[in-house]
């Protein structure tokens, strides 16, 4: 597919469009029941503990959990347990086997989970979510409905209040501008880069998320028909869209690290080897991710980061309250004391977390708005490209067991 064909302005313009008219439409029967229903629910969940189950792989990310247990603890009673996970697949199957078991809806062993993507799809399908929740809490209303439309949709998937947005991520890159001064800017002129720097570019291995994304956004850079990757992946849907992705890595990977024969497991040991100067670039789904760590001193105040002129793949993360928690009223209020300006705005700060904000600042009022004002920071990403939107979620399995076919021994 031709690079000029990636953005389709008219297709993105009728989805938030659509978007917005949903939530428009949704708004006042909200209002109505945050007004009758939302003291109600802080007084059933004072004394209650919530089971959040949130990957753990980050010290600042563990921190800001624990600063949140505090204010909530202090403002509205509620105990928040984190319960630490390496991956949430492993929690839908936990869930799964209970509802298998015949668990009730007030017998299950999580009461919140950090999800998004495939997993979301496979909790949806499977009937493993509670009643929607999100527009009803107070305040989703400063939720980015229009300008940030994937937090009404995850991965081609509507969410339809099932889970309520918590943070925003964007495929960035970042490199020392010492070693790099001129960045590639689509996977074209990244393959040419590796060719000229062999050994010195690599990405994850596949089916670690990073890895994937890397995958996902070669194919849509280079799928004949990208309004296909919207759709559930078929056989025939695979074939054709991915041939010329396959085409791609083919001709990419004999100048990675190792020859392509090897990959690292995740993007921190990409950084690492970028800051050792073994590579010359690194990949994040964090757009403020070099800030943080140039912030923390574990990369120069050279390294920048960028993103592909054209866009790239983003999306949504979202919590959600599975069918069977037992403290359903204080996962709503745990998940709204997320979305609070004040919760966002310190989940944003770089010296936190650096996580976007999923909130419109432009609409907040000026005390809550000013928490977001700061300072450019080194390492943050200059220009911000358009987001590209995931593909299905049912893309996301097929790509990884045929990329573990064809790369993975």
């Amino acid at each position: 597919m031709k690079s000029e064909t990636l953005i389709q302005p008219a297709l993105i313009f009728n989805r938030r469009q659509s978007l917005t008219l949903l939530a428009v439409a949704m708004s006042s029967c909200v209002a109505q029941a945050q007004n009758t229903t939302w003291p109600d629910t802080l007084r059933a969940a004072r004394g209650q503990t919530v089971y959040f189950n949130a990957w753990a792989g980050s010290e600042r990310i563990n921190a800001y959990l624990q600063w949140a247990a505090a204010e909530l603890q202090r403002d509205f009673g509620v105990k928040l347990q984190h319960v630490k996970i390496s991956d949430a697949a492993d929690v839908v199957k936990r869930i799964r086997a209970e509802k298998q078991a015949g668990r009730k809806d007030t017998e299950g062993t999580v009461d919140l989970v950090w999800i998004n993507g495939e997993n979301f799809a496979a909790m949806k399908r499977d009937g493993l979510l509670s009643a929607p929740f999100a527009q009803a809490l107070p305040n989703f209303q400063w939720v980015d409905t229009v300008g940030k439309p994937t937090t009404l949709v995850d991965f081609s998937v509507p969410t339809e209040g099932l889970e309520s947005p918590w943070g925003m991520a964007q495929l960035t890159f970042l490199a020392d501008t010492q070693r790099l001064p001129k960045p590639p800017q689509n996977m074209a002129e990244l393959l040419a880069l590796a060719r000229s720097q062999p050994g010195r570019i690599t990405y994850p291995r596949p089916p670690n998320f990073h890895g994937t994304t890397f995958v996902k956004q070669a194919l849509i850079e280079h799928a004949p028909d990208v309004k296909a990757l919207a759709q559930p992946v078929t056989p025939a849907a695979l074939a054709a869209q991915a041939a010329p992705l396959w085409r791609f890595l083919d001709a990419l990977h004999p100048h990675l690290w190792r020859g392509g024969k090897q990959f690292p497991q995740n993007s921190a040991a990409v950084r690492q080897m970028m800051a050792d100067g073994e590579l010359v670039m690194a990949l994040t789904f964090n757009p403020n991710e070099a800030a943080n760590e140039i912030a923390a001193k574990r990369l120069p105040a050279t390294v920048q980061s960028w993103q592909f002129a054209k866009g790239t793949i983003g999306n949504t993360h979202f919590v959600a309250i599975p069918y069977n928690a037992p403290s359903k009223a204080g996962a709503q209020v745990v998940a709204n004391f997320l979305l609070s300006p004040a919760a966002q705005a310190r989940k944003a700060d770089i010296d936190v977390w650096g996580d976007p904000t999923v909130l419109d600042v432009a609409r907040l009022p000026a005390a809550e708005r000013a928490r977001f004002q700061s300072a450019s920071r080194p390492g943050q990403v200059a220009v911000t490209a358009p987001v590209l939107p995931e593909p299905h979620a049912s893309w996301v399995d097929a790509l990884e067991k045929e990329w573990t076919r064809r790369y993975g021994v």
